[in-house]
């Protein structure tokens, strides 16, 4: 029987919720996984009754849900479950009358789910405790970013740790959920072909890439005042970097899986000063073109000042120093606006010792984590016919082909349920949020400190010129 909770999402009509967590929940409830008993109730400032809310949740899911998976009745029993109660989280009182509404507990657990701005966290944690909402056996979900620097993410944690136990906080990466970077755990650590040589002596170098081809959409004000680094490098690009980077757990719990990463973040070469010239590439979309249609500047989205020197875009050569992974260079680069839509971590092997043929050496493992999930070892091949001419080829492994007879899962549904049964092993520690800020931090510094404006990259391009300088410096190329 799956764990009995109360769900409660603040944040209830936001995007988030709408259009991620309301369509993960319907999934598990199709699917069986929530107890039959589990209430789910959608907390915002919205007046609105129960039924306008599920007219609102309706529309969403049947937009979010393939049409193969959502019925009519599906959504019946789904709606029974789900609730709205209008709110103002700033207001102390307004959580008196949440706890009169939710009643007694009953011994089974809740689960809070703060799908709201970073700066509600800590009045929304202290007004549960006053409340009597925050139990020992509540959980409490917390969106990134967490903080705005590692000063106000401990700030955050510190509130957030004064109410509720380092167990009951699931600090949430949505990329944690993805198929495709849980496969890569089980490609190292369950396959003796790639352990032998996952270190520095047989890797040149490691490339991670989220592009988008969107723009800050209805974000601006948001996104204006964080920027790429925070929005994503912060947390999903150092996320994957550790899972590639870490050593095996000695076991796969939580705990064990989460100091291995902290482990990583900590020895991170720090990237400071001068350092932020030559390891970091900051950029801005400029007007162009995507999909043959026209796109506005940066500084002409909506919410967005005139005069912002916000980056869209971020490139960086970092580097481990620990006995793995020392001299090989990890390039992490995000960005909005480019030319195509894809997050990949690309594994570039060292040539063979001998170069016994004229033509280029392939020899890099590609995990692509969307759009499509799929893993590919590219190898050099002879072609047919007379003489040794080389060709990459690939053996390709198509997640979605592999596994066509099971649903994918969202991330959201794979996290939901790991908060539900209280699972943390996908979800971020304070320390390790800390640590990943602790590496951040100085590099915004040393972009204040000598004035790196962002460099400006036409929309639909693959960003900076700089960038591609980061590596061909060194005789290396982006993957694109």
């Amino acid at each position: 029987m799956t764990t009995l909770c109360d769900m409660l999402v603040f944040g209830g009509t936001g995007d988030l919720a709408l259009h991620k967590l309301l369509p993960a929940l319907f999934h598990l409830h199709r699917d069986g996984r929530l107890h039959p008993k589990m209430r789910i109730l959608a907390l915002a400032r919205n007046a609105l009754d129960r039924q306008r809310y599920l007219a609102l949740a309706e529309r969403h899911c049947r937009a979010q849900v393939a049409r193969a998976d959502f019925s009519s009745e599906a959504w019946r029993s789904f709606s029974e479950r789900l609730d709205y109660f209008a709110m103002d989280v700033s207001q102390s009182a307004d959580f008196g009358r949440l706890a009169r509404y939710l009643g007694p507990d009953q011994g089974c657990g809740r689960v809070h789910y703060l799908a709201t701005a970073p700066h509600l966290f800590e009045d929304i944690a202290a007004h549960l405790a006053i409340a009597g909402l925050a139990g020992p056996q509540s959980r409490i979900v917390l969106e990134k970013p967490i903080g705005h620097s590692l000063e106000s993410a401990r700030a955050i944690n510190a509130a957030i740790g004064k109410v509720f136990d380092e167990s009951q906080v699931f600090r949430i990466d949505h990329y944690l959920g993805k198929e495709t970077v849980q496969n890569l755990m089980a490609l190292r650590f369950a396959n003796a072909l790639f352990e032998p040589i996952w270190r520095a002596g047989h890797i040149d170098h490691v490339q991670i890439s989220v592009c988008e081809t969107l723009g800050v959409e209805n974000r601006g004000a948001y996104y204006d005042r964080s920027g790429a680094m925070r929005d994503m490098v912060q947390n999903h690009l150092l996320q994957l970097l550790c899972l590639v980077a870490m050593e095996a757990p000695v076991r796969f719990d939580a705990e064990a899986v989460r100091n291995e990463k902290v482990k990583i973040l900590e020895a991170l070469q720090p990237i400071s000063g001068l350092d932020v010239r030559d390891k970091t590439v900051r950029g801005q979309y400029s007007a162009g073109k995507i999909g043959g249609q026209e796109v506005p500047a940066y500084y002409f989205e909506k919410n967005v000042d005139n005069d912002s020197d916000t980056e869209t875009f971020v490139a960086i050569k970092a580097e481990i120093d620990n006995w793995r992974w020392a001299g090989v260079p990890f390039y992490l680069r995000t960005g909005k606006r480019l030319a195509r839509k894809y997050s990949e971590i690309v594994i570039q092997f060292k040539p063979v010792p001998h170069r016994l043929f004229a033509d280029g050496e392939a020899n890099c493992l590609l995990i692509r984590l969307q759009p499509e999930e799929r893993i590919s070892l590219q190898l050099m091949a002879k072609t047919p016919g007379k003489g040794m001419r080389l060709e990459p080829v690939e053996l390709d492994l198509n997640l979605a082909q592999a596994f066509s007879r099971q649903r994918r899962w969202d991330a959201y549904e794979r996290l939901l349920l790991d908060v539900i049964e209280g699972d943390s092993t996908l979800f971020m520690r304070r320390d390790e949020v800390e640590a990943a800020w602790r590496w951040v931090d100085p590099i915004l510094e040393g972009w204040h400190e000598y004035y790196q404006s962002p460099r400006p990259y036409a929309a639909g391009t693959a960003g900076p010129e700089q960038a591609h300088s980061l590596l061909e410096l060194h005789g290396r190329q982006w993957h694109d």
